[in-house]
């Protein structure tokens, strides 16, 4: 259910822009999609993520100056800055704060040493950061209506790409051995 409703604003963005070709109708149900995606996550755990809480953020923000200036361009900056301040706080987190996010969100689940876990905090932050570039470069180089195509497979297929280059990475390193998986699990 949590994934659907975090699916939600951006399938309403680019269904009812294929449907309309109208890019601020489009842009006024992302935002009001996000609206509803904080309000089931609030009412179900009584607090709203911080990926949430940046996503609807800069949803707001740029999908309000895309209506309130009639320009496009900002809403197709969005996933772009999202991108960016996801790839900045994995490294401020790692550099400044000295607390790798991944392994606070992760350690539980797998074990690793703290060297892998910088490892794999630098590569999704650039993970992120490419990602990031990317949008720009379809923004300004395609179509709206191939952008809206990439806004909704271009951010989901990245992350699988991510998601494979990791586990390879950590089976290539042992460390997704069957016992480890095993352990963390029960």
């Amino acid at each position: 259910m949590k994934q659907f409703v975090e699916l939600l604003p951006v399938a309403l963005f680019v269904a009812v822009y294929f449907f309309t070709k109208d890019i601020y109708l489009s842009t006024s149900l992302l935002m009001g999609g996000m609206c509803l995606q904080v309000g089931f996550e609030y009412g179900k755990n009584k607090k709203v993520s911080k990926q949430t809480q940046i996503i609807f953020w800069v949803a707001m923000i740029f999908g309000g100056a895309t209506l309130f200036f009639r320009n496009e361009e900002f809403i197709q900056w969005k996933p772009t800055i999202v991108n960016w301040l996801f790839c900045t706080v994995l490294i401020t987190s790692q550099y400044l704060a000295k607390d790798n996010l991944l392994k606070k969100m992760l350690g539980s689940q797998i074990i690793l040493p703290d060297g892998i876990w910088r490892v794999l905090a630098i590569g999704w932050a650039a993970g992120f950061f490419f990602a990031g570039l990317l949008n720009l470069f379809v923004a300004y180089n395609f179509t709206l209506d191939f952008w809206v195509s990439y806004k909704l497979f271009g951010g989901f297929i990245i992350t699988l790409i991510y998601i494979i280059i990791t586990i390879i990475y950590l089976s290539k390193g042992g460390y997704l051995r069957e016992k480890e998986i095993s352990d963390s699990e029960g």
